[in-house]
């Protein structure tokens, strides 16, 4: 009766854990009492239900009454087997609930990183046109800070590449003549968005940038032969009605500013519509290392440009003269470093790494979040005077903006 107890629970040891040979191969050492500690120190043996244990122990008991030690290990071995599918149902519906566990905290980390990545993307944002204003107020020469800009992104990509934070890439001449186009119309846009920074208000800047859908559509039309649907055609109403309801009653209103504002957009978007057509010759080359590539390319084409414009403007006399208007040489200096930092990671860490977590219909609204966030941060820390008129040609704009980024998801009837 104790033998046929002790090799009853044996066979349960190697069905939760991995088989131990001494407990088979000397089945004669084994007592009940030896038996009975494993059973107390098994965890996953304390999970069986007892009414599995009682079959168990009246079959191993009857077994042993009849025939010989071994046959009767076969036959409760067996019976082990058929009790065992119970457990194993038991595995398999526990399952799904960690499963389902586990897949809402991914989701909530998931949440929570892109969350933490648009507030980063806001933030960058908001310090660099903050800086930027602050450093070309007193140091009138957007080429020269634009080169300067492109420059610091140079000097990042080439730790980026040299210390394998992420693959370089093999360019050909193929693909570099197709990038070439992209970093020319790259290096205008900011050239021109630099220069009307200087001349007008942060806020008015971006609120004639939000021009940018009406020349995408325009260039698409053209270039491209896209018709665009009647949502995406009614979404800019709003927005040129409201740039130039915007227009017409902003303060600091400037020709150069609105203008190259405004020449800008149409640089940037050609920008876009170019890298569509190219995109064939340049499609093994993903987001960062394309605009790595085109950042090099605008250092590259901006720093003779810059000379030829304006002159060398990095010696003591223009460093003094703009400590004279308000920034000395050091907070010159440093703000001019995290201008440029915030304009390469905002515009090629962080908001790829957001283009690869959403939609593209997502950050297009996320960009236009970004815009307001930027105006009302802009007008708070500059204390621009905005009239109520200005606030509702530029609030009216932002909404044509919002409402073009949810139009486009709208696609047009087959015929």
């Amino acid at each position: 009766m104790m033998q046929g107890t002790a090799l009853a629970l044996s066979p349960s040891t190697s069905f939760l854990k991995p088989p131990c040979r001494n407990s088979i191969s000397k089945p004669s050492q084994l007592s009940a009492s030896t038996s009975l500690i494993q059973l107390d120190n098994l965890t996953c043996v304390r999970r069986l239900s007892w009414q599995t244990l009682f079959y168990t122990f009246s079959s191993s008991s009857s077994s042993s009454s009849s025939s010989s030690s071994f046959p009767s290990f076969n036959k409760i071995s067996a019976s082990f087997l058929f009790s065992s599918g119970r457990y194993d149902n038991l595995k398999v519906r526990a399952a799904p609930e960690s499963a389902e566990e586990a897949s809402n905290q991914s989701g909530m980390v998931k949440t929570l990183q892109l969350g933490a990545l648009f507030g980063i993307w806001y933030l960058l944002n908001i310090y660099f046109n903050i800086y930027n204003k602050q450093v070309l107020k007193v140091y009138p020469f957007p080429a020269t800070m634009t080169a300067f800009q492109f420059g610091c992104g140079t000097v990042m990509i080439s730790l980026m590449w040299a210390f394998n934070l992420y693959p370089r890439p093999n360019i050909t001449r193929s693909q570099l003549g197709a990038i070439v186009p992209l970093a020319v119309a790259h290096t205008m846009g900011n050239l021109l968005t630099n220069i009307s920074l200087g001349k007008v208000a942060v806020s008015f800047t971006h609120t004639i940038k939000a021009m940018e859908p009406f020349f995408t559509v325009l260039f698409s039309a053209l270039l491209l032969a896209e018709r665009p649907t009647v949502w995406v055609v009614s979404s800019l109403v709003p927005i040129v009605g409201g740039v130039a309801l915007a227009s017409f009653t902003e303060a600091s209103f400037n020709w150069i500013g609105f203008s190259s504002a405004m020449a800008s957009n149409l640089t940037n978007q050609s920008r876009n519509v170019l890298s569509k057509k190219l995109m064939v010759k340049v499609e093994s080359l993903d987001n960062i290392n394309l605009f790595s590539v085109i950042t090099i390319i605008s250092f590259i084409l901006l720093v003779p440009s810059a000379i030829l414009l304006e002159g060398v403007k990095f010696t003591p006399a223009y460093l003094h003269s703009a400590a004279r208007q308000g920034l000395n040489v050091r907070e010159l200096c440093v703000r001019s470093l995290l201008a440029g930092f915030c304009f390469h990671t905002y515009q090629q860490q962080v908001s790829y790494k957001i283009l690869e977590m959403v939609s593209p219909v997502t950050h297009s609204v996320g960009n236009c979040v970004k815009r307001v966030v930027v105006i009302v941060s802009s007008v708070i820390f500059f204390q621009t005077p905005v009239s109520p008129i200005n606030s509702l040609g530029t609030g009216l704009a932002l909404v044509g903006v919002f409402l073009y980024s949810r139009a486009k998801t709208i696609k047009p009837k087959p015929n």
